[in-house]
């Protein structure tokens, strides 16, 4: 029996070895088919790789990127006054964002950002495993790959644009580090509320620096990227409270925050600055303004568009917003004076119907959607007429409660407003309020008060045809202090300051006689104030006229400039030369490319504000090289200066301290455009013109202040340039499009004002100095009519005390300058009538600003200059 079972053992035992040698072929050949099959997957997946990496965009640039960032522009206080952006979005950089946002966003993006290599494989896992279960499909996305999506790839869901994705997170993790990544990412995010980035997220939010923020507040940011137009903190209340717990809930399981720091952020209740929860803590821009649009442009002129507007800039200007808010107030003023007395009522700016007047919520929703209202005049609001009664009308005023006894404007405030009929003449004054307004007229209105701020009444006012320009700067350092380019940047967004070029009329004078006094003239030199006619050789004749129409005989150089004379100012410059004048005007600045026609020496060329007053503070500061700038200092994102307006160089700053060293003082590389007893010479002549000449009101300012007028041919354009040793300042006033002023439109009755009034506010706090002589220069006392030396005990008003050169310094009854000028050339003749050997003034006082009437024809100015003609020669007529 057990051989019989050998035998059957011995029969199976080679069955059973060859089933095992089988089994062995099969998994060999299994394996080794398996292998093939790795081997050519990992084949087709590396070609996979190689072929969807072959125009893939270059990751390594995003080491150089800098994303769209906002630039900020400050006073000289620190003050926020401007914004310039494409995008929302305040760069932060890494270091200076707090751990507790990174960790909040880390918790809701991307748990394991700081192991994975650009993507996460369990994420992934995961993802496809939910999906298969019946849930939705999601991403996985690790914040590398969100980076790459969103800088270099576009949203469409795919699984080709994912593979793209993963190959370029692995490829960008070798290139920056996670900290670089995560800058990246934390700053370029779209997070609702127009704000890009967590620190425009923070501001637009909850109003306050990243470094305020609460858990409870980085939660909610970091809960936004999925969908920010769903997690709305007002509209989406209670599914932004689910998400931001949610992300909390992470930030306690990742090991960020402890359970009783969760359950606090999470009872904290959604507050934010959008539904008035929390209050606005940061600092906004006011409306932009004409000093902050001209900011914009002269850096768009150097550093380009993009740079300004994304390029993160921190702009610290040079206005000063007590001078800029005095500036605007003073041209204001004065505009809207002259444009009561002469240019009348123009009616409403619109008119509200019945529908939108039903009541108080209806009118005040239709106001609000009236845009092209001005809302940037200091103490102007707008307002709708609510009822129209026998003695007064009343006003519903836009940002102003109603209370019970309502709002109003009486009628001896609408006495003004008197309408212009068709032929341009202005109607009789109106005798009741319906004469002037109607229920539903949309006006603009102020509340007068009282010098101690009592409110006195609310008044109707209206944005004046009239127009002008006011600029003031430091004349040492070319720092613009103020400039207001027109009566509201939200009327017209022109810079009359920079942009308009008008004719400066006799304000040009002090360039002819700056010449002049550095070749060889003095300000005693004796110059024929007498008829003269000119032919610029085609047979036309040019007879220029003093602006009294009277002529006065051999006349020092001073009463030439403080009295305006153009005559005068006409045989200086052809006795000293046109090309010369040209030279002036182009050293400094006043015209880029002047052609030497005597006409020119009128200021019949044409130049700006800006242009102007530059020009102006070089008399001011003795004669040195200055450039305008509205800019002291920009930075870039990360605090580099890369643009900075001081060119003083710091002599012995860098060398090592020691007792026997010289202090470090500042080089100033400033080059000299005039001679520095000129500059004095030709201060002390203007400053006659605030003092006795044609802007003698001046005067009443109390402290030294030099200057000149200028009025254009029929009054089409008025200035006054006028300076301390400490600021400089100028007004131009025009229409737009140039026409007559009219009657007392000169540059001593429309800007001088204007000037006095920002003046006495400027300089409250300013020291008053005086102007000092050069060391070099001699003073002596001159007869002021006629340019003779008197003796130093001379005293009373027809004495002044001039400047000279040490080689040029007259004896006593004697006076400078050779022979008089003009005398028996230019075709003078004597029989031209009013020609006393000793003038008399040629202008009374202009009137105050407002009186009513104003100056006699002529008087107390400077117009009537000769236009530039195309060619050479001289104009007979007149542009403006």
């Amino acid at each position: 029996m057990r051989c019989a079972a050998r035998a059957r053992i011995g029969r199976v035992a080679p069955d059973d070895g060859k089933d095992a040698e089988r089994m062995i072929r099969i998994l060999a050949t299994l394996f080794s088919l398996a292998s093939i099959a790795g081997i050519a997957g990992l084949g087709a997946f590396a070609g996979l790789i190689w072929h969807f990496s072959r125009d893939l965009p270059d990751h390594e640039q995003l080491a150089a990127y800098q994303p769209p960032t906002l630039s900020r522009v400050y006073d000289k206080d620190g003050r926020l006054i401007a914004e310039y952006l494409t995008e929302r979005r305040i760069f932060a950089p890494i270091d200076e964002i707090p751990d507790i946002v990174k960790q909040a966003f880390i918790s809701a993006e991307d748990k394991h950002f700081y192991e994975h290599a650009g993507f996460d494989p369990i994420g992934i896992l995961a993802a496809v495993r939910d999906y298969l279960a019946g849930g939705r499909l999601r991403g996985a996305s690790t914040i590398t790959q969100q980076v790459m999506k969103n800088f270099l790839l576009s949203n469409e869901r795919s699984g080709e644009r994912k593979l793209k994705e993963i190959i370029l997170a692995v490829r960008l993790e070798r290139t920056l580090s996670k900290d670089q990544i995560l800058e990246l990412y934390l700053n370029e995010i779209y997070l609702g509320a127009r704000a890009y980035g967590v620190a425009a997220a923070a501001d637009a939010y909850f109003g306050k620096p990243l470094e305020e923020l609460t858990i409870a507040e980085a939660a909610y940011l970091a809960a936004l990227p999925k969908a920010p137009s769903t997690l709305h903190p007002v509209r989406n209340r209670e599914r932004a409270v689910a998400r931001r717990n949610y992300v909390i809930g992470q930030m306690l399981e990742n090991g960020y925050i402890d359970e009783e720091q969760a359950e606090a952020a999470m009872r904290a209740p959604l507050l934010t600055v959008l539904d008035g929860g929390l209050p606005d803590r940061l600092p906004r821009p006011p409306a932009p303004d004409h000093f902050t649009e001209e900011v914009r442009r002269q850096l768009t002129a150097v550093l380009g568009e993009e740079e300004v507007a994304s390029g993160g800039l921190t702009v610290r200007a040079t206005v000063d917003p007590q001078m800029q808010r005095a500036a605007a107030r003073a041209l204001r003023r004065r505009l809207e004076s002259w444009d009561r007395e002469r240019d009348g009522w123009r009616g409403p700016l619109a008119r509200l119907s019945e529908e939108q007047m039903a009541d108080e919520a209806a009118w005040r929703a239709a106001l609000a959607e009236l845009r092209e209202i001005p809302r940037d005049i200091e103490g102007w609001r707008p307002a709708v007429v609510l009822e129209v009664g026998a003695k007064s009308v009343r006003i519903g005023i836009e940002g102003v409660e109603e209370d019970a006894d309502g709002h109003f404007i009486p009628f001896s405030d609408m006495k003004w407003a008197r309408p212009r009929g068709k032929d341009g003449r202005l109607g009789a004054a109106p005798r009741r309020p319906s004469d002037v307004l109607a229920r539903g007229d949309v006006i603009l209105t102020a509340d007068l008060r009282d010098e101690k701020g009592a409110f006195l009444r609310w008044s109707l006012r209206q944005i004046p045809l009239l127009e002008g320009a006011f600029m003031a700067m430091d004349p040492r350092t070319g720092r613009v202090l103020a400039m207001q380019g027109g009566f509201s940047y939200q009327t017209s967004v022109f810079n009359r300051a920079t942009q308009a070029r008008r004719q400066p009329g006799s304000a040009f004078k002090p360039f002819v006689y700056a010449a002049a006094l550095d070749n060889g003239y003095t300000p005693s030199t004796v110059i024929m104030d007498a008829p003269i006619v000119v032919d610029d050789g085609t047979g036309e004749l040019w007879k220029p006229q003093n602006s009294s129409r009277k002529f006065y005989g051999p006349s020092p150089m001073r009463l030439g400039i403080e009295q305006s004379r153009n005559v005068m100012t006409v045989r200086l410059a052809q006795d000293l030369g046109m090309d010369k004048v040209a030279e002036y005007a182009e050293r400094f600045g006043v015209y880029d490319s002047m052609p030497p026609l005597l006409s020119y020496a009128l200021g019949a060329g044409e130049t700006t504000l800006y242009r102007l007053v530059a020009a102006y503070a070089m008399f001011a500061n003795g004669g040195l090289r200055v450039e305008p700038t509205l800019v002291d200092r920009v930075q870039d994102r990360r605090g580099v200066t890369v643009l900075r307006h001081d060119r003083r160089v710091c002599v012995g700053c860098d060398a090592p301290w020691r007792p026997d060293l010289p202090d470090p003082w500042l080089k100033d590389p400033a080059r000299r455009v005039m001679d520095g007893v000129t500059a004095y010479q030709l201060t002390s002549m203007m400053q006659g013109v605030t003092t006795r000449g044609t802007a003698r009101q001046l005067a009443a300012l109390g402290f030294p202040v030099a200057g000149k007028t200028g009025t254009t041919n029929d009054a089409r354009d008025a200035w006054f340039i006028g300076f301390t040793p400490n600021l400089v300042a100028g007004c131009f006033i025009g229409y737009d499009t140039p026409r007559p002023m009219g009657k007392g439109a000169y540059g001593g009755t429309l800007c001088a004002p204007v000037f006095q009034e920002f003046m006495e506010a400027a300089m409250r706090d300013r020291p008053k100095l005086d102007f000092k002589p050069p060391r070099d220069a001699v003073l002596v006392k001159i007869d002021r009519h006629t340019g003779v030396r008197l003796p130093d005990e001379a005293e009373g008003p027809e004495v002044v005390v001039e400047a000279f050169r040490p080689d040029q310094v007259p004896q006593i009854g004697a006076f400078t300058g050779g022979a008089v000028v003009g005398e028996g050339v230019f075709g003078f003749t004597p029989d031209g009538g009013d020609l006393p050997m000793r003038a008399e003034e040629d202008a009374p006082a202009p009137p105050p600003p407002g009186a009513p009437g104003s100056a006699a024809p002529g008087a107390g100015q400077d117009a009537r200059p000769a236009p530039p003609r195309p060619a050479a020669g001289f104009g007979s007529g007149g542009l403006y």
